[in-house]
């Protein structure tokens, strides 16, 4: 039937490129530089939870202590216990929503970063099109074979370094909402 040919007859004319996105990111330059960035993000990011994450780890085991074998009840009575208790309590909930927070500003972070390295590879991707006279840009991940000379990666790396050889990468915030009345 006419229809089995569609495709082929459609690929007819077609000149196709391929590239690496995943090799595109992890060697060129631009790629690297969000890479380190991100990584010293996070690692400041850890480094204003660790002083809180290490009170509770300090302050947990010593109300476990002091109220082990106690009932509900008689740790309730004892007002001093109580408060050490709800004290604990509030500062591993305040804790965990700002590690929540940490990790929404990563993620922002991350996406944001990527963001504007596509938006620099664009162009890089055209120029190589227009270069090639291809009209088809194909990712390797989706292609069973390819030839040496369709596969455009080490070019896209080579312009995009001398291009854009970083991306500026800001901790992105969350915005806080707001307290309920």
């Amino acid at each position: 039937t006419p229809l089995e040919h569609a495709p082929a007859a459609v690929a007819q004319g077609t000149t196709a490129v391929v590239n690496d996105r995943n090799q595109i990111f992890a060697q060129s330059s631009a790629g690297r530089d969000i890479i380190t960035k991100i990584q010293g993000i996070e690692t400041t990011m850890q480094g204003e939870l660790k002083p809180t994450a290490d009170q509770l780890a300090v302050e947990g085991p010593a109300i476990e202590a002091k109220t082990q074998g106690r009932t509900r009840e008689s740790i309730l009575a004892d007002a001093t216990l109580k408060g050490e208790d709800e004290a604990y309590a509030r500062k591993a909930n305040d804790f965990n929503r700002r590690r929540q927070i940490a990790a929404q500003e990563l993620a922002l972070t991350e996406r944001k970063a990527l963001a504007d390295f596509n938006a620099a590879l664009v162009p890089i991707l055209r120029d190589v099109v227009a270069e090639r006279s291809a009209n088809l840009i194909l990712d390797k991940s989706q292609v069973v074979f390819v030839d040496d000379p369709t596969d455009v990666t080490a070019s896209v790396i080579a312009k995009l370094d001398a291009s854009t050889p970083s991306i500026t990468v800001v901790r992105q915030k969350v915005q806080a909402q707001a307290a309920p009345q």
